[in-house]
């Protein structure tokens, strides 16, 4: 298998590429028989396992009957497979570069998360959603920044759907991520009593790391993700580390790798505080900003 750069690319586009069959109900055998190619080729590109040409992907979508803007999706998803670096740039080669973090989300188990600087996207407000994206980008419209928040809480929805069941969310914050006000106080008070009802939910763990608990291993990874997959399947996907900024995203997935940011993880969980704790620690915050509101 090449293992010049992440494989996440490639499995993603694997995953589009075998909805779309099963979508069209097209067996692999069917398919096979009209591309004037092996069952084998079919599986080793929906499983991920070598680079698909984007001209390989067109043919699919063909004959799958895929819209058009489908299949450019998939022919730039299909170049970025074929990419040897780990940094994997917004737009250049996908239009819609979040589609493949998405994709990767929904089909997690387990998404542990460490924030360093900010309440998580799976678990904002709309009114910490909307600064955020006011701040970060003040020279969209109103309807454009309605349209980001939009798809925000589409996200959100992963964490209550019910078919598949939702993931498990495992999540560690800074506690200056809960410090960092909004500019309305009141409006970061409603943040933060979201997160205590949050982690009342069944699959929704939330630790804070204390500012006095001092450095843990690797605390200069910062900000970063961790997807586990299904295990119960023939070729089960490793896990992937996912980090993000303005200009781009990083996918790491070789061994060493996973290994490097279990270690923090772990270290991580050591510091942070119990749920119990960190429930009360933000129930006080909250407190102190509605006050000073």
């Amino acid at each position: 298998m090449d293992d010049s750069g992440s494989t996440v690319p490639r499995r993603q586009l694997g995953r589009y590429l075998r909805e779309l069959r099963e979508s069209a109900h097209v067996t692999v055998v069917a398919a096979a028989k009209e591309l004037e190619w092996s069952s084998p080729r079919i599986w080793r590109y929906e499983t991920g396992q070598v680079p698909v040409h984007p001209n390989d992907v067109a043919a699919m979508c063909r004959v799958y009957g895929a819209a058009p803007e489908t299949t450019q999706t998939l022919r730039a998803l299909a170049r970025e497979t074929k990419a040897h670096g780990w940094w994997h740039s917004y737009g250049e080669a996908i239009e819609d570069w979040f589609k493949l973090y998405v994709g990767l989300e929904a089909a997690a188990t387990k998404i542990r998360k460490y924030e360093a600087n900010l309440i998580p996207g799976l678990l904002q407000t709309v009114e910490y959603t909307r600064e955020l994206i006011a701040t970060d980008q003040p020279d969209l419209s109103e309807a454009e920044q309605q349209a980001k928040v939009d798809v925000r809480l589409r996200r959100q929805r992963l964490l209550v759907r019910a078919v598949p069941r939702a993931p498990y969310y495992d999540v560690i914050l800074n506690e200056g991520v809960l410090r960092r006000p909004l500019r309305d106080r009141s409006a970061m008070a409603r943040q933060l009593d979201g997160l205590v009802v949050a982690s009342q939910q069944h699959n929704i763990n939330i630790r804070v790391l204390l500012l006095s608990a001092g450095l843990f291993r690797w605390a200069d990874t910062g900000t970063f993700t961790m997807l586990d997959f299904p295990t119960e399947v023939r070729e089960p996907e490793p896990t992937t580390i996912y980090m993000d900024g303005p200009c781009g995203a990083v996918y790491l997935d070789k061994p060493y790798e996973i290994q490097t940011y279990e270690d923090a993880w772990r270290s991580l969980g050591e510091r942070a505080l119990d749920v119990d704790e960190s429930r009360e620690l933000i129930t006080a915050i909250a407190k102190e900003m509605t006050h000073e509101a």
